[in-house]
């Protein structure tokens, strides 16, 4: 194919090659292609929403300067993050030309081939930007201007992608010191979008957090309850979850290295956090405080019905070089192996059986789907199992968990999916990719007769938009 020649996508792209699996697979997508997009967990910025004149800026800044799938691939074929425009923490020098830094991407885009950011940019260029050619170092800045026109124009506020994409609910994840000031705009401006905040603890109950101190003075204050201890930290964070269940919030989100729940005593609870205060606790103790305050947020959660997403297996920032020099996220989180039989047991005895009480579990460990979590989400009325998380939300990754995770889970301990993107465009390429890939397994039950016609619409329909909802309450 010549750089400037047109292209079309299959309509039956990443199906089975078995010709009754990929008729059955294209009859089953096409049932739930159109259906509404719910998006229950992600970091899209509520200010897109807010801010009548918010601008997404040059292609450049939306699709490559953000995004770490994309520049932790470039880095890893050793272009400099500097040459890609990522920020220094210490504002020193990067490439400001952004046509530069899209020709050095269009130039290595072969890097992306076979995976699942390839995947998702190709769909989005040519669905949502109408880009008719393949990108490539020849035609870069050709289609550079494209994009950039299109971005200009009215027809791409973000309001009005929100309405095209057919979004029905879009939740955004919002530290515990947050004031949801954007959100209080969006209501108030009249616009009918739902977008919800999603309550995110962990910058004031993860006390190894870098600027920890200053965490829990501005949860002091949005509070308005003065921590000074562990009883007014505990009353501070249910007052903020109240506050932001009021704002809409249905559900929290915790992060944390590994699945370790220990419940402390109070007393030893409120020692830690005193020596945490006067800055003279052991990174032992701060450890086991936060596993401890896991079992807390559960407890939270079942008195407020707030659903409680759990993101475990994450070493976050690997690459010490690239911390130091661009801060934290900047596509050097490395997974590791995680167990969860024994780690949640103090918290599932306590209220995995409880009706009041809903976890999601997410991981980056896939070697624990059948050993562990497919059997946990089977057996607890409180588990429900995540989508494949992050490495994972690939093509092969979502195969791989239907493979290892339904025959033991059903689907329906599953949540169905979350699109966990900041990359606000790519939403509707990252939920196509979700729906074939759940229709194309689908059908191979179908075809095999382990599951009827009926009961395969059916399933499609619940893995692409009923799992979503009913698992988030929304």
């Amino acid at each position: 194919m010549s750089s400037s020649e047109t292209y079309r996508l299959p309509e039956d792209r990443y199906f089975d090659p078995d010709p009754a699996q990929r008729k059955t697979a294209v009859e089953l997508y096409r049932s739930i292609a159109g259906l509404p997009l719910v998006c229950p967990h992600g970091h899209v910025d509520p200010r897109l929403f807010s801010d009548p004149d918010f601008s997404f800026g040059s292609p450049t800044e939306l699709l490559i300067i953000p995004d770490h799938y994309v520049f932790r691939m470039l880095f890893s074929q050793g272009v400099a993050l500097e040459d890609l425009g990522v920020p220094r923490v210490d504002g020193g020098p990067v490439e400001s030309d952004h046509r530069k830094i899209w020709q050095i991407f269009a130039n290595n885009v072969h890097l992306f081939r076979g995976t699942p950011s390839g995947m998702w940019l190709q769909d989005e260029l040519h669905f949502v930007f109408g880009i008719e050619e393949k990108l490539n170092g020849a035609n870069a800045q050709q289609i550079y201007d494209q994009i950039d026109e299109k971005l200009r124009s009215p027809e791409f506020s973000p309001r009005k992608l929100f309405e095209r994409f057919n979004i029905e609910v879009l939740c955004t994840t919002d530290a515990a010191t947050d004031t949801l000031e954007h959100h209080r705009e969006i209501r108030a401006s009249g616009w009918n979008g739902r977008i919800l905040p999603t309550f995110r603890p962990d910058k004031v109950v993860n006390m190894l957090t870098p600027d920890w101190h200053n965490h829990i003075g501005a949860l002091s204050e949005v509070s308005g309850i003065d921590v000074t201890g562990y009883d007014s930290f505990i009353q501070a964070l249910e007052e903020r979850r109240a506050f932001f269940k009021e704002n809409g919030a249905t559900a929290t989100d915790h992060a944390a290295l590994t699945a370790e729940v220990e419940k402390l005593d109070e007393d030893l609870a409120q020692a830690i956090f005193y020596r945490a205060l006067k800055g003279t606790g052991t990174a032992e103790e701060q450890r086991r405080f936060g596993a401890h305050m896991l079992l807390e947020m559960a407890r939270m959660s079942v008195e407020d019905g707030l659903v409680m997403q759990l993101h475990v297996g994450s070493s976050r920032n690997h690459n010490q070089l690239i911390y130091e020099r661009f801060g934290p996220d900047k596509g050097a989180d490395i997974p590791i192996a995680t167990e969860f039989t024994r780690a949640l047991q103090p918290l599932l005895s306590a209220f995995g059986s409880d009706p009041r009480y809903s976890l999601i579990l997410f991981n980056l460990d896939e070697t624990t789907y059948a050993r562990e979590l497919a059997p946990l989400a089977g057996h607890y009325p409180a588990v429900k199992l995540g989508p494949p998380w992050w490495f994972h939300d690939s093509l092969n990754g979502i195969a791989r968990y239907f493979d290892q995770v339904m025959e033991t889970a059903g689907i329906y301990n599953t949540a169905g999916f979350n699109d966990d993107t900041r990359a606000y465009p790519s939403i509707p390429a990252r939920h196509d990719l979700w729906r074939r890939a759940s229709a194309n397994w689908v059908a191979g039950l179908a075809v095999r007769s382990i599951v009827d016609a009926g009961d395969a619409y059916e399933m499609v329909h619940a893995l692409a938009y009923d799992l979503a909802k009913a698992a988030y309450k929304l």
